[in-house]
């Protein structure tokens, strides 16, 4: 076949149906086999789409943000056996006749691999070394045209293309927040920089020039802005809108916040890291609170649930799969501790730093990212006094730690400053009676304020 069409693989496990987040390549490109042509996402994790061929890109069947089912054709491909023949039609019907000398050469590129094979055929250029046939790299053959020809064929014109609709303008993300600031419409300005890119500079010739919504000089800070900017909600993007949506939509939630004095753990911590922080790796607040919500949850079972309210069947588990919410460049992904009950604080402490490292680059498979059965959230010191956590459904319980701040409290009849942190908590009221709930806190609340507990059997 030599126009190969590359449809979407079944992924596995159950999976009808993914979005298309990113492409690769773009139309005109030389793939080699192997190489990744998509980004797509399912409802868990991003999944990369080889191409089984080599060849040229023909066409792009599916936009960036569409959703398409298993076995539609995504891409069409020029394979390198229609590049041989077509590079061998145009010798044959270019060649010139035997008493006339050939005034000039021209280039025709093929992929490396299609070369490869055509230095087989006698009307192929040499062959090519050894050396140079693994790679996906052009090869050219030399063939004969009209030197007059290729003289008359005019000379590109030294000017800023126009783009085309669909293109936006290539300028750093500060470069796009000034022009927000000024009014500047950056479809309209002529990049001076690198491959077309807009630069501070040219920011302030469009600005000079008028082409702002506020003076070029003075104070911007009060520039009438009119700009508007619409955003299609694709990717992770739309996957987090969804989940949220459901969850607020299908469970009742209650919300409970409490007050802890963490002063004697965070005392406990800086020891700990003073005295083996080198050896073993400093620790944060969350490896803590990890393990005591891992020991309340032995006491109140009924928090650590999913709720099926579909089949309405309540499941409840012994093995602590905790979700930690964390927060990416993309948005709100919730990698998953397995079997936190069995680990220590630092072991914990590793499992937090490696977990938020894959979701941040992108790199977390789908079963690290699916099966938790509580969720612990938290946004370290922005995570101010009090919030209302969304329950990860379906899940029934989640944990989010406040900001620690030093207060003055009363302590024995005498006014001290204490380490206060609260902890604010959802429960789905379907499932958790607030009576329980309270409790779990409580529980949660007595090991924290006594950290010498986390560490008796």
């Amino acid at each position: 076949m030599l126009i190969q069409s590359i449809k979407m693989p079944d992924i596995g496990e159950g999976i009808a149906e993914v979005e298309v987040v990113a492409w690769r390549v773009a139309v005109g490109d030389e793939v080699a086999e192997d190489q990744i042509l998509a980004d797509v996402m399912t409802d868990k994790a991003t999944v990369e789409i080889p191409s089984h061929v080599a060849g040229i890109v023909l066409s792009l069947d599916a936009a960036v943000g569409q959703v398409v089912a298993v076995g539609t054709p995504i891409i069409h491909i020029k394979t390198a056996a229609a590049l041989i023949e077509q590079a061998q039609v145009a010798m044959l019907n270019e060649a010139p006749d035997s008493a006339e000398a050939p005034s000039a050469l021209r280039p025709v590129s093929v992929p490396s691999a299609a070369a490869t094979t055509l230095a087989a055929s006698p009307a192929a250029a040499p062959p090519a070394t050894p050396e140079a046939a693994p790679h996906a790299t052009p090869t050219t053959i030399a063939t004969p045209v009209d030197a007059a020809a290729r003289s008359s064929a005019p000379a590109a014109p030294n000017t800023v293309p126009e783009p085309a609709p669909d293109d936006r303008p290539i300028a750093a993300p500060a470069v796009r927040r000034r022009a927000w600031e000024l009014g500047i419409d950056l479809s309209q300005i002529a990049g001076t920089g690198p491959a077309g890119r807009i630069t501070h500079g040219d920011l302030d010739q469009a600005a000079a020039h008028g082409n702002a919504g506020a003076p070029a000089m003075g104070d911007t800070r009060y520039a009438r802005l009119t700009r508007e900017e619409t955003l299609p909600v694709i990717g992770l993007r739309r996957k987090i809108a969804q989940k949220m949506q459901e969850a607020k939509r299908r469970i009742p939630h209650f919300t409970y916040v409490e007050e802890i004095d963490v002063t004697e753990l965070e005392a406990l911590r800086a020891r700990l890291n003073t005295e083996f922080g080198k050896t073993r790796g400093r620790l944060t607040l969350l490896p803590f609170l990890i393990r005591a919500l891992v020991l309340a949850v032995r006491e109140h079972p009924e928090v650590n649930a999913r709720y099926d309210d579909d089949a309405a069947i309540i499941t409840r588990y012994a093995a602590v799969h905790l979700g930690m919410a964390t927060q990416t460049d993309g948005g709100l992904m919730v990698p998953v501790i397995r079997h936190a009950e069995t680990l220590d604080v630092w072991a914990c402490a590793a499992e937090i730093s490696r977990l938020a490292e894959v979701a941040r680059s992108g790199r977390a498979t789908r079963e690290e990212l699916s099966g938790s059965t509580i969720t612990l959230t938290s946004l370290g010191p922005l995570s101010g006094i009090s919030h209302t956590p969304v329950i990860n459904h379906p899940e029934v319980a989640i944990v989010g730690p406040n900001r620690i701040v030093e207060r003055p409290m009363m302590l024995g009849g005498q006014v001290v400053a204490r380490k206060m942190m609260n902890v604010s908590s959802s429960f789905d009221h379907r499932v958790v009676d607030g009576m329980n709930a309270a409790e779990f806190i409580q529980r949660l609340r007595g090991y924290l304020e006594s950290p010498a507990t986390l560490f008796i059997s």
